[in-house]
């Protein structure tokens, strides 16, 4: 049953979002910030990118080093993400304010979180700068993996069992039941 339509204002309503935390810098000096501007966009080589408004502290750190290390966010890292997402790496260290603890990098020289169920080492390949804000495109390096996710049996990584958040509209939602797997519509019947 079709419902009348309101025709709106433009905006971008395309919800939900992952949740990210990124961190950048170096071993000396790194921040976090907390993206939902972002998503993936190429396989091969495997490609995200996150969006940054260029007056944000950690904008200058990427800009500079040209890499960064993407965070999924987990129940866990829920509130450290919230903080992390309005308060300025300006004022504080939010590693120390929300005891997580820095890694060195494996291919970046930015820390990732020791506490994150999956981390996504990114070199940025190009900058677009789009209004607002300035898309970083990057390759992702290699990922670094929570072991209790990975399936010893079937060596699969089951992200799904992660507890990971989204964003929607304001919001921080749970994921929930699985209602199909790729290909179910088109499936032939047992």
């Amino acid at each position: 049953m079709a419902h009348e339509k309101l025709i709106w204002k433009p905006g971008n309503m395309l919800y939900p979002l992952p949740v990210v935390l990124i961190s950048c810098g170096n071993k000396e000096k790194h921040n976090l910030i907390t993206i939902a501007w972002t998503g993936t966009i190429c396989t091969t080589p495997p490609m995200v990118y996150i969006s940054v408004r260029p007056e944000r502290y950690s904008y200058a750190m990427i800009k500079e080093s040209m890499e960064f290390t993407m965070h999924l966010v987990d129940k866990h890292l829920l509130f450290a993400s919230d903080f992390c997402g309005v308060r300025s790496g300006k004022d504080i260290d939010k590693f120390a304010a929300m005891k997580l603890t820095p890694v060195d990098g494996v291919q970046v020289a930015c820390p990732y979180i020791a506490e994150s169920s999956l981390a996504m080492e990114c070199k940025v390949k190009q900058i677009v700068e789009l209004g607002s804000h300035h898309m970083f495109i990057a390759e992702v390096m290699n990922s670094i993996a929570d072991e209790r996710y990975f399936n010893k049996r079937t060596s699969k990584f089951e992200l799904e069992n992660a507890g990971l958040v989204s964003y929607n509209h304001g919001g921080y939602y749970d994921h929930g039941d699985l209602l199909g797997t790729f290909g179910y519509s088109v499936k032939k019947k047992p």
